[in-house]
Order: structure tokens, then C-alpha cells, then sequence
């Protein structure tokens, strides 16, 4: 047992150390002397570089262990998290990318300041910093250190019995090395290493489902996808019932709203697209990587069904520690080794993608000011809020040991921060007479009303008490916050039409293939819906 965890580890160490040699040999001469460089690489990035950045950016541990545990539990319905998403990127390059490329900005609340007003844009950076800061960098670390530390089995090779211990060592082994590669290397590095990983982690998922799936039925994958459909047909339906994470009426309200704004306003996801060299190169990688969202229910739901066809029956592992499970029992352990350090990859590229895009925030969109022209004071201040940011979350990580589905908390915790945010660029993207003062409020009003609705006992009960789900609870806030904006508008409009202006920035040309591949997108996306569903259990 200990060679074999050695013998992993040392696979793991190999991989880890050749991802970070390949980054720093493709970007050892990238220009971090001014804040376009630093925070959007130059604009240089191409279509491949976007879709690797994109797809690894999202696809970290919260999904690897926090889908595929609700999977454990719940079965497809929930890979709506995911073939919804290739419907929110077609969105996010037809109608949302032209837009911001003509804008020629750095980051969301930089386009609401050009749309509203300054104080927009610092609400909306303060709200971005400290949901990153408070919900998402922590959960990042922590599915990554319990995922890693279930892989490779880190309490036999340390010798250290008590979960608590190597979750902190884990967690500030990742934090640090994960701080690295985003304060120092940059945008490009984290999206390089993202690509380099991405590939990786492609290879090392369809593995594990793989290997599952002879363990199944040792009569090959299609035997062994007979045989999971025949025992468990109810994990199977794509329409999910009232008593699962994902029913079937909530893809209509917050299943929806938190996706589209996941993919088309989320910073710390289309930063990589604002780095575009062209239109046509974000359309590109956009789109690419909205095949992938597609197909990525293979290896990050159908694993779950796999571990729970596995394991369930003998109450060995459930939800979370399933996905950690099935893969230490299916791969040999050279293999072990490497999937760890492509999981580790997903894991830094997600925090370190979340610490840059946090860092640029702050120092883009509330220091700037102070700042002026000052370019290397906007770098500077940027990596100490980087190295200020990692230390708080590397803190707080550790206290989310507990929480009975980490996944359905973060959507939950979500909800605060995404559907304010998404209301305000929606009617400011797509109308021309929202005045900046309607806005304000609704980005206060919005993350205040959720706020109580999810932490006020009183109004909480009230919820739970009429079975309104907290996911048709954040549409109708949403719906509320449209509401408000447009009669505030009818009331008092603002003075002038907004007139968006093209920056020059990027070339706009747009990529020819883009809509016939977003409609086909779509198309597959209601198809596999439709192919998969069960509509007695609504």
C-alpha cells in the first residue's frame, strides 16, 4: 500500500513540476510592464488558448467532486449545470462577447461604468471582491484538498490520522502554489497553464470513466452502461423531480439566471475573452468550449452514478468523498499520480484564474483612481491584494468542513452576488434609457433582498413554509429587479440614449461559423434533454 502511494505521489510531483516548466518556457517573455499585459496578456489570446482557459477555469474540484456527488445522489438531472452552460456560451459569443470586445474593457464593472456611472462600477467590484474573497477561493481550496486528499491517500503517506490537519496542509499547499502562477505569471500564464492542464484533465476524466465503467461490467462500456440503466433507472432522467437538487421547473428561473450570468458576466470566467486578439478568435474559443460544456456530463456526472452503483449498497462513501473514492479504487496508481496533478491543475487553475480576476478588480476598478496613469502602481497593488486575498481564503477554507453538499452551497451562496449583478448588466447591455441611479439601487436591493431571504429566520421559514425553492426565490428577485429598473426608467429616464462607442481595442470581425454552430448547439442541447426524459416523476 505505501509503494503504491509512493509511487503515485511521485507521479503526481512529475506531472505537477512539467505543467509549471512547459508555462514558463511560453511565457517567460510576456510583457507584465503594463496592466493590459499583466491583466489581459496583451490581447493576444487565440481560440484554442480561450476554450483551454474557459473549460478549466469552471472545471475544477466544486465540479469534479461536488457534481458528481450530487450525481451520487440525484443521477443526470443535475448535468443541467452543465449542458445549460453550452447554452449560456452561445449567448455569451453572439450577444454578450461583440459587446464587450467594443468596449475595449478589463473587466465587468468597468463596462457598467461606461454604461452608468463610477459608483457602479465600485459596487459592483466591491461585490464581486468579496464574494470571491468569502464564498468562492475557499470553496475552491476546499474540494481541492479534500479531492487530492482522497487520491492520494495523503493520510497513509503522512502518516496523520486527524482530517482536519491534512485538510489545512492541503489547503495551504494549494493556496500557495495556486498565488504563484496568478500573482507573478499573470493572465496569459494562468490561461497557458489552463490549456496545458485542461488537455490533461480531458485525458485523466475520461479515464476514471473509463476504468469505472469496467468495473461495472468487465463486457465493455456498453454493457456496463446496460447494466447501470437497467439497476438504477431512476438516476437516468434528465428532468429532475421535486425532491432532487435540480427540479425540473427550476432550468426556468434560477437554474438559468445563475448560468447565463456564470458565462456571460461572471469576471473571473470572460476575463480570458476580454484578452481576445480578435472577435472572431473569442467567438471561436467560446464556442469550443461550449461543445465541450455539452459532452462534459461524462465526466462529471456519469462517474457519480458509477460510484453510487459501486459503493452505495455498503454505505462505504456518499456525496462529496464519491468521486475521490472511485478514483483511488479504479487507477492504477502510476495513473493515480498523474490524474492528482492534472486535478491539482484544475484546482490552481481555478483559484488562481478567481485570485487574478480578483486582484484586477481591485486594482482596475478601486484603485485605479488613486492610481492614475501609474501603471506599475496598478501591478503592484494588484499582487499584494493577490497575496492579501489567498492568505484570507487559505484561512477560511478550512472552516467549510462540514457543509453536507459543498456543490448545493455554492450555487446557494451563488445566488447573492450573481442575479443583482445580471439584472443590471442586462438592462444596461440591452436598453439605451436605464439611468445609473436605478442600477445602484438594484445592486444594493437585489443582494439585500437574497441576502434575507437566505439568512433571516422569519422570512427563510416563510419560504420553506409555501415550498417556494430557493431557485424560483432568486428568479423572482430577479424578475422584481427588472421590474423596479423598467419603471424607474418609464419615471425618470435618463437624460440622453446611451451611445456605445467601439474603442478600437479589437477587431470586431466576427467568426463566420458562429451562429449556424450556436443553433446547432442549442438543438443538441434540447435534444439530449429530450432523449433522456422521464416526465412521470413531475
Amino acid at each position: 500500500m505505501f509503494r503504491g502511494s509512493m509511487l503515485t505521489l511521485v507521479t503526481f510531483a512529475f506531472f505537477t513540476a512539467l505543467v509549471g516548466f512547459i508555462t514558463w518556457i511560453l511565457t517567460r517573455g510576456d510583457d507584465h510592464s503594463s496592466s493590459t499585459g499583466y491583466f489581459l496578456a496583451g490581447r493576444t489570446l487565440t481560440g484554442g488558448f480561450i476554450a483551454g482557459s474557459l473549460l478549466l477555469t469552471n472545471l475544477s474540484t466544486e465540479q469534479l467532486v461536488g457534481l458528481n456527488g450530487a450525481a451520487f445522489k440525484d443521477g443526470i438531472a443535475v448535468m443541467a449545470w452543465e449542458v445549460v452552460a453550452g447554452l449560456s456560451l452561445v449567448f455569451l459569443a453572439l450577444f454578450f462577447l461583440p459587446r464587450y470586445l467594443k468596449s475595449g474593457i478589463a473587466t465587468v464593472p468597468q463596462f457598467l461604468e461606461k454604461r452608468f456611472d463610477a459608483t457602479t462600477r465600485t459596487i459592483t467590484s466591491i461585490i464581486f471582491i468579496i464574494a470571491y474573497t468569502g464564498i468562492l477561493l475557499p470553496i475552491i481550496l476546499y474540494t481541492g484538498a479534500t479531492g487530492l486528499a482522497g487520491i492520494l491517500d495523503l493520510k497513509s503517506l503522512m502518516g496523520i490520522q486527524n482530517d482536519s490537519t491534512i485538510l489545512w496542509i492541503t489547503v495551504w499547499f494549494i493556496g500557495i502554489v495556486g498565488s504563484t502562477y496568478a500573482i507573478f505569471g499573470g493572465l496569459r500564464t494562468v490561461a497557458v497553464s489552463d490549456t496545458i492542464n485542461g488537455f490533461g484533465l480531458l485525458v485523466g476524466g475520461i479515464m476514471i470513466t473509463w476504468f469505472g465503467l469496467n468495473q461495472v461490467n468487465e463486457g465493455g462500456i456498453m454493457a456496463a452502461l446496460s447494466e447501470l440503466r437497467e439497476t438504477h433507472p431512476e438516476k437516468f432522467n434528465s428532468l429532475g423531480s421535486a425532491e432532487s437538487s435540480v427540479p425540473f421547473s427550476t432550468l426556468f428561473t434560477g437554474v438559468l439566471l445563475l448560468n447565463l450570468f456564470y458565462w456571460t458576466t461572471n469576471q473571473q470566467i470572460i476575463q480570458r475573452t476580454f484578452g481576445a486578439k480578435s472577435l472572431k478568435e473569442g467567438q471561436k474559443g467560446v464556442l469550443i468550449a461550449g461543445i465541450f460544456k455539452v459532452l462534459a456530463p461524462i465526466i462529471l456526472v456519469l462517474p457519480g452514478i458509477i460510484a453510487f452503483h459501486l459503493y452505495a449498497a455498503t454505505g462505504e462513501v456518499e456525496g462529496d468523498h464519491a468521486y475521490g473514492m472511485l478514483v483511488k479504487n479504479v487507477l492504477p496508481a502510476p495513473l493515480a499520480g498523474f490524474f492528482a496533478a492534472v486535478m491539482v491543475g484544475a484546482i490552481l487553475s481555478s483559484f488562481n484564474s478567481a485570485l487574478n480576476s480578483t486582484a484586477t478588480l481591485f486594482s482596475l476598478g478601486v484603485f485605479s483612481r488613486w492610481a492614475g496613469g501609474d501603471e506599475k502602481k496598478k501591478i503592484a497593488i494588484g499582487k499584494l491584494c493577490g497575496v492579501a486575498i489567498a492568505i484570507l481564503a487559505m484561512v477560511m477554507a478550512p472552516l467549510l468542513q462540514g457543509q453536507a453538499s459543498i456543490f448545493g452551497y455554492l450555487q446557494k451562496m451563488n445566488g447573492l452576488y450573481f442575479i443583482p449583478i445580471f439584472s443590471v448588466m442586462l438592462m444596461g447591455m440591452f436598453t439605451r434609457r436605464v439611468p445609473a441611479l436605478a442600477a445602484n439601487i438594484a445592486l444594493v436591493a437585489g443582494f439585500i433582498l437574497i441576502a434575507a431571504g437566505y439568512f433571516i429566520p422569519g422570512i427563510a421559514a416563510q419560504l420553506e413554509k409555501y415550498q417556494i425553492h430557493e431557485f424560483h426565490f432568486l428568479g423572482a428577485v430577479f424578475a422584481v429587479l427588472i421590474g423596479f429598473m423598467t419603471l424607474f426608467t418609464l419615471l425618470k429616464p435618463r437624460a440622453s440614449a446611451w451611445v456605445h462607442e467601439h474603442s478600437g481595442d479589437v477587431d470586431l470581425t466576427p467568426w463566420k461559423p458562429a451562429w449556424p454552430l450556436g443553433i446547432a448547439l442549442a438543438i443538441g442541447v434540447l435534444a439530449l434533454y429530450i432523449a433522456f426524459a422521464d416526465p412521470s416523476v413531475l
